[in-house]
């Protein structure tokens, strides 16, 4: 009996004992797990807290449309200065150009003005082949009122000349469009066309006509020194103000004198003009005379003189008539007719 009371006791102790092993074995475990959960939820809210800041700090989306519109419309747009030193915006793309007398500049750059330069009705004939469907706008009495150019619409205007930009005109223009000045676009014409090409995104196609007009006078030049080798010409221009000879600064002259590298009589060699009268004919040592008549009347009245036929170059039959409007004509396009009256004349 005592051993029987015994065993119960020893199998009462193991029982709890085992009882006692298994509680404690469940409080680790639970304690285990929520050690992992806070050590769970820590990492999260850490996260959490370090993903904050860049929530913080992003840009809404509205600022980002907003910016990229603004990026739009800035964008390619930079500053330059002109002859006389104005800041000048550029746009990215032009499409409606007003430049005033570099309408030859502009068609050699494969773009059409939005109106062209005229006296009265009557702009550069000899660029009225592409010209025919620009509107004119009259210089006669002076550069177009403001608000006759705001009809047109530019979005870019380019003045030829200083004198275009006074009497507050360029304020005037520049209000309704960029607007840059040269100090004078003809005193170098290959020049002010990179300039052009450069302002309106036609950089090649400036270069590219520079270089096709070079490879022009050099076949001229040579074509030339065949039969005008050490020979002057004179270009003599009947204009209603009076009768001048031109010199190798501008125009015709340049190409005649500069480029295709024909003398120039004594009385302009120094000079960029010399006034012409019947007292001074037998001075001009020519062996070639272009004349470019601007007005009827004093052309007839000087060359039926006695003086006119006694001089060499009329009495071999050396004169020649050339149309005035390329002939003073600022820009590639002028000066390769020039090229083709001066070869056709003495090469024919």
């Amino acid at each position: 009996m005592l051993h029987y009371i015994k065993s119960i006791g020893q199998r009462s102790v193991g029982s709890k004992f085992r009882s006692a092993r298994l509680s404690a074995l469940i409080l680790l475990m639970l304690i285990t797990g929520l050690l992992s959960a806070c050590g769970t939820a820590s990492e999260n809210t850490g996260a959490a807290q370090e993903e904050q800041p860049a929530t913080e700090t992003s840009t809404p989306a509205t600022e980002t449309v907003v910016e990229e519109e603004q990026a739009k419309e800035t964008a390619g747009e930079r500053t330059v200065k002109d002859d006389l030193g104005h800041d000048v915006i550029v746009p990215a793309k032009t499409e409606r150009v007003f430049a005033p007398y570099l309408e030859d500049s502009l068609l050699t750059l494969g773009v059409k003005p939005v109106a062209q330069w005229a006296s009265g009705t009557k702009g550069h004939v000899y660029l009225q082949d592409q010209l025919s469907d620009v509107p004119t706008l009259d210089f006669s009495s002076g550069l177009p009122s403001p608000e006759a150019l705001m009809s047109y619409k530019p979005d870019f205007i380019i003045l030829h000349t200083a004198q275009y930009a006074e009497n507050g005109v360029y304020e005037s223009y520049s209000k309704i469009a960029p607007t840059y000045v040269f100090t004078n676009a003809s005193g170098d014409v290959e020049k002010s066309l990179q300039v052009i090409g450069d302002l309106l995104g036609k950089t090649a196609e400036a270069e590219k006509a520079i270089e096709t007009y070079h490879a022009k006078v050099e076949s001229a030049k040579a074509e030339l020194a065949k039969v005008a080798e050490g020979k002057k010409a004179a270009i003599i221009r009947f204009a209603p103000r009076g009768i001048s000879m031109m010199g190798g600064n501008y125009f015709s002259g340049y190409v005649v004198y500069e480029q295709l590298g024909l003398g120039k009589p004594a009385l302009v060699e120094s000079e960029n003009s010399a006034i012409v009268s019947a007292e001074v004919l037998p001075e001009i040592d020519a062996d070639f005379i272009f004349t470019v008549e601007q007005g009827p009347g004093s052309m007839k009245e000087m060359t039926e003189t006695n003086v006119w036929n006694s001089m060499p170059a009329v009495k071999a039959g050396h004169v020649y008539a050339v149309e005035p409007a390329p002939w003073l004509g600022g820009g590639l396009i002028a000066y390769g007719h020039v090229i083709d009256d001066t070869l056709k004349a003495l090469t024919q």
